[in-house]
């Protein structure tokens, strides 16, 4: 239904047509905001301590084809029925607010198998936080993720949907005593810059090794779980108590980048908001009847929500080779089709829509307690806003066959395509093609940089560096010192261990008269130009550089500059165009 079938305006904000109802205590959609209505005639009705009805309360009565329409929050009592501010303006008729631009006030986020929308942006709105805010579950994950909402780098946020059979109707899937295990899992990186996005997913049978997991119980203490080695990955959440914190670990283990927070839901978050946003249009290329998921759908476009959503994304057995890596792009053509249809018009232009959908979402969603509350939910929405449908790209994990299985039913990481991909996102290099003017700006800035690594270079033999490990590998400084002072002929080269604190990248201080030097160790050990930090003092005696080996370093010999591209033939979708299931 369109704003004035509704009966509104252009100028009236969706969410200012929800008002708080004082006597029930609930939120009420205003739908009739058109003419005035006589005090006293057929309007006029009861509240609460007028069993008569008097007219002159100023109240009005409400039919059963009207819903109750009680003054706003915020607003003064009226005076024989009227507020002050539309004293001598007709009884019944609300003051036409100047108009307003036309922004787009909902956050869109996906989540495993969902989207995320919630109103924001007017006082009206603001006053539903309270109750979405009580709908929220969170999570304390400690130190596996950020306290803060946003940061100035690059955001990486962990989505998983668990294969966790609560909600009506879902006991019949199988396992229904499951814990909640790591089903369909998302990496989602925005760039530092915010102009594009990659969604990466995890396959849920992926071999790994899983880190020992500190987690908080119910009663506040702290309990570490042991660590797993050569474990399915869906296992790092709900095996022997790990929480979600657990399965942030995993995915750094596995890639070397750090995850800033999760957002987590289970089966009957798939089947509630697919409903609550109106359906979510996908495409087959044949029809389907599958009895094990229960999806049965004809070729072609169909619009599905419910039961039939759940079925698409659950469904293995009716596409590609019947695997989970083809169901992983089944699951990427749903989101990327419900993306779309958050940004529609149609959805953000109605102001019922966008509440059921935002009531729905806050009670669906688990989150760390770093964005623990609609408050910094919509933080965080103003970051990811900025990102263009198009420019966000779904990708899968490369993966190659498990070769210590005789009949291969689990994958591992791809060695050489793996590494690419998680240094390009470790790297923040971007999937897609952005606008020419910030392609511009980042290769001015490209340039800028490289031009620290131009110039003279110094002898191997003449560089005199301290390494420091502030990464993740045991042991990083020393065996980058070994392989620099036997393989490379930097002899001068100190181990100094572990740094005050880890970072997430690695870094090369060095004086204005060590460029020289700078420059030879970045081409040895293939830094990047963001990594050379130059200082304003020249160095005296026999000062050292300092190296800091970070996050995304990965072993001595191994280049840290990222790839200029990504590695070729993955699987990969952008999120603004529709596919047909194959």
């Amino acid at each position: 239904m369109d704003a004035h079938s509704r009966g509104r305006t252009d100028e009236t904000d969706p969410a200012d047509q929800w008002v708080l109802n004082p006597q029930t205590g609930d939120y009420e959609l205003r739908l009739d905001h058109s003419g005035p209505r006589p005090a006293g005639g057929p309007g006029v009705g009861r509240r609460s301590g007028s069993p008569t009805g008097d007219p002159r309360d100023g109240s009005r009565r409400h039919s059963d084809a009207e819903p109750r329409v009680p003054r706003q929050r915020g607003r003064r009592p009226a005076e024989n029925g009227r507020t002050p501010e539309t004293a001598g303006a007709p009884v019944g008729r609300r003051k036409r607010k100047p108009p307003k631009s036309r922004k787009k006030k909902a956050l869109l986020w996906t989540g495993g198998v969902m989207a995320f929308v919630i109103v924001a942006g007017s006082t009206g709105a603001y006053a539903l936080y309270q109750k979405f805010n009580s709908n929220l579950d969170t999570i304390d994950v400690g130190d596996a993720g950020s306290k803060s909402v946003t940061s100035d780098g690059p955001l990486n946020i962990l989505i998983i949907g668990t294969d966790k059979r609560t909600g009506k109707g879902n006991e019949g899937y199988g396992d229904k005593g499951s814990t909640g295990h790591a089903d369909t899992n998302i990496l989602f990186h925005v760039s530092a810059d915010r102009t594009n996005a990659t969604a990466m997913s995890i396959p849920r049978d992926l071999m790994t090794d899983i880190p020992d997991c500190e987690t908080t119980q119910p009663d506040g203490s702290k309990e570490v779980i042991p660590g797993t080695e050569n474990a399915r990955f869906n296992v790092s959440l709900g095996q022997e108590g790990r929480d979600p914190g657990c399965t942030m670990r995993t995915v750094k283990e596995i890639t070397g980048i750090s995850v800033n927070h999760f957002m987590m839901v289970d089966f009957n978050a798939v089947k509630e908001l697919s409903t609550a946003v109106g359906g979510v249009k996908v495409c087959l290329a044949k029809p389907v009847k599958d009895p094990d998921s229960h999806l049965d759908l004809p070729a072609g476009v169909s619009t599905i929500q419910g039961e039939q959503a759940l079925a698409f994304v659950r469904t293995r057995h009716s596409f590609g080779n019947q695997s989970d890596l083809d169901r992983i792009k089944i699951q990427q053509q749903f989101l990327g089709s419900m993306i779309r249809q958050m940004k529609s018009d149609d959805t953000l232009t109605s102001a019922s829509k966008l509440y059921k959908l935002a009531d729905t979402a806050t009670k669906a969603l688990t989150v760390d307690s770093g964005i623990g509350s609609v408050k910094k939910l919509m933080d965080l929405a103003k970051v990811l806003g900025k990102v263009d449908t198009k420019n966000i790209t779904f990708v899968t994990m490369p993966v190659i066959d498990n070769p210590d299985e005789p009949e291969p039913i689990t994958v591992v990481v791809a060695p050489q395509k793996g590494e690419q991909l998680f240094s390009m996102m470790r790297n923040d290099t971007s999937l897609t093609e952005v606008k020419k003017q910030e392609k511009q700006q980042e290769k001015a800035a490209r340039s800028k940089q490289a031009a620290l690594l131009q110039g003279p270079q110094a002898e191997a033999a003449d560089v005199r560096v301290d390494v420091l490990n502030g990464g993740d590998v045991a042991g990083a400084a020393g065996a980058t010192v070994t392989w620099l002072q036997n393989e490379q002929g930097v002899l001068k080269s100190t181990n100094k261990a572990n740094a005050p604190a880890k970072i997430s990248r690695t870094t090369l201080e060095y004086a204005p008269n060590q460029a020289d030097q700078a420059r030879k160790l970045a081409e040895l050990m293939g830094l990047p130009a963001t990594a050379m930090k130059q200082g304003t003092t020249d160095a005296e005696g026999l000062q050292a550089m300092v190296l800091t080996l970070g996050a995304d370093f990965k072993g001595a010999g191994i280049p840290v500059t990222g790839p200029a591209k990504a590695p070729d033939n993955i699987q990969r979708a952008s999120a603004d165009k529709a596919e047909c299931a194959k």
